[in-house]
Formats: C-alpha cells, sequence, structure tokens
C-alpha cells in the first residue's frame, strides 16, 4: 500500500491535506523522527518517532525516567538532540540562536514549578515576554494580560505580587504567561506534581478548556483519569522508547505490553 493512503489509530498523519488534495493527505503539525538524546555515556532517548494534528491533546505517560520530560525538551530546544529531526507544520528545528528564538514563540512550555519572577506583579508576569518578545506596547500587552487571566480565572490578581497565591493560582498564572506568546503549541511538563491534591483540579481544569478551545497540547502527566478523558492520543514512554500508544480506551482498557500492564496496576496499588 502506498505510504499516502495507510491510515491507522495511531498514525492518522496521512489522510488529508489542502497542499495536494487529489492525494487526500494531511501533514502533520508536528513531527518527530528517529530522535535521539544522550546525556554523556546515557542514552535518554532512543529513537522516537511521533506525529500529531493540529488540535490534538496528546498524554505522555510512564515511569520516572523513560525520557518523557527530556523529550519535551528537545521539542521546546531547551536540550539539543544529537540525532534525528523536529518539524513544526513543516519546517525543522533550527538550534540557531535567531531562528530558536522564533521557534520558542510558537512552542510555549509549562513547567512542574512555576518559575514566575517575584518581584514583578502578577500582571507583569505575563506581560514581560511579549513585551520584550515581540515588542508589543505596554497598553497593549496589558489588555491581553487581563484578558488572559481573566481566562484562568485570575482576573482579580493582575496586581497581586506572585508569592501571595497558592500553588494552583502561581501554575495559571505560568499557563496565562505562556499564553501571553500565542504559542500554536503548547507543552506541559507535569505541570500538577509540584501541586496539593486539592490543587491540581483547578489546574486541569483550565487545560481541558484550552483543549476544548482546540489547542495543540502536549502533556507529560501522572493524572491518569485527565488523559482518560481529555487526551486524544496517550504515548506510553519506556525506556528511552515509545513502547505503546494508540486512544486512551485501547491503551487504558486493553494495554498490549507487559511493561505498560504493570505501570498501570502500580498507580492502583
Amino acid at each position: 500500500m502506498p505510504a499516502w493512503r495507510a491510515c491507522t489509530s495511531c498514525c492518522a498523519s496521512l489522510c488529508r491535506s489542502p497542499r495536494a488534495p487529489w492525494r487526500n493527505v494531511v501533514m502533520p503539525f508536528i513531527e518527530i523522527r528517529a530522535l535521539r538524546k544522550r546525556f554523556g555515556a546515557h542514552e535518554v532517548l532512543k529513537g522516537i518517532d511521533l506525529t500529531v494534528e493540529a488540535g490534538q491533546v496528546v498524554c505522555i505517560i510512564g515511569k520516572s525516567g523513560s525520557g518523557k520530560s527530556t523529550l519535551l525538551r528537545c521539542l521546546n530546544g531547551l536540550e539539543r538532540h544529537d540525532q534525528g529531526q523536529i518539524l513544526l507544520d513543516g519546517q525543522a528545528l533550527d538550534l540557531a540562536d535567531a531562528p530558536l528564538r522564533a521557534w520558542r514563540q510558537r512552542v510555549g512550555m509549562i513547567f512542574q514549578s512555576f518559575n514566575l519572577f517575584p518581584h514583578l506583579s502578577v500582571g507583569r508576569n505575563v506581560m514581560l515576554a511579549p513585551t520584550l518578545v515581540k515588542g508589543s506596547g505596554a497598553a497593549q500587552a496589558e489588555e491581553r494580560a487581563r484578558a488572559l487571566l481573566a481566562r484562568v480565572g485570575l482576573a482579580e490578581k493582575f496586581d497581586a505580587a506572585p508569592d501571595r497565591l497558592s500553588g494552583g493560582q502561581q501554575q495559571r498564572v505560568a499557563i496565562a504567561r505562556a499564553l501571553a506568546m500565542s504559542p500554536a503549541v503548547l507543552l506541559c511538563d507535569e505541570i500538577t506534581s509540584a501541586l496539593d491534591p486539592e490543587l491540581v483540579g483547578e489546574v486541569l481544569q483550565v487545560v481541558e478548556s484550552l483543549a476544548a478551545d482546540g489547542m495543540t497540547l502536549l502533556m507529560v502527566t501522572h493524572e491518569m483519569n485527565f488523559a482518560r478523558k481529555v487526551a486524544d492520543l496517550v504515548v506510553f514512554m519506556h525506556a528511552g522508547q515509545v513502547h505503546e500508544m494508540g486512544p486512551p480506551a485501547q491503551l487504558f482498557g486493553s494495554p498490549a505490553t507487559p511493561e505498560l500492564q504493570q505501570f498501570l496496576s502500580a498507580l492502583h496499588t
């Protein structure tokens, strides 16, 4: 079968295309090809292949040390991959300074730690990148910051100091800050792991609303209920490789490998 006609639940990358309608093919929005990353003698990513369509929510699960966070950091250019290729909307990641800065404007990232600037107000934290990087005027940046803080349920916190907020509120500010750059893709690296259990829901609710609005999301998470509910594709990483992937019902309902079965069983013990 010609490659352009292939279509499975895990590879919906080859079904339709505005560039070549006669072939009825779509180009993947994000494409990761044979990605490898070493830290010294330790190979963390061992040939990752993954495609993501625009608007998809991809939840990446797996044990600590399986390469999940390193994969996201490579996608954002925070880590320089050793081999392979990363493409966004057909454009390859270029790690030279100027193209990398442009890439990061399109590929936003939220971390486990909130990384808010403590000497700036909540509003100024959200305004900073558009002002410095995009050259937005103060009035325009403030208007957008206020709108985004309202979007994450924190309209009244514009002038507050970050240390006066709960952990969940600080993480929602971090989401608003990432959205201020109008990214095409949002990478979320265990963004609820540092939160008290009662605060996790408020952050996941914001992420779920972003997914409902069509944001392309790649999310490393241990929140399996969220993955079941919201993800279009779940990727199970094991020992630096994509071990299994598919729709949530498939992976959680019928894990195909002992490694995934063991991982899911451990979550319920």
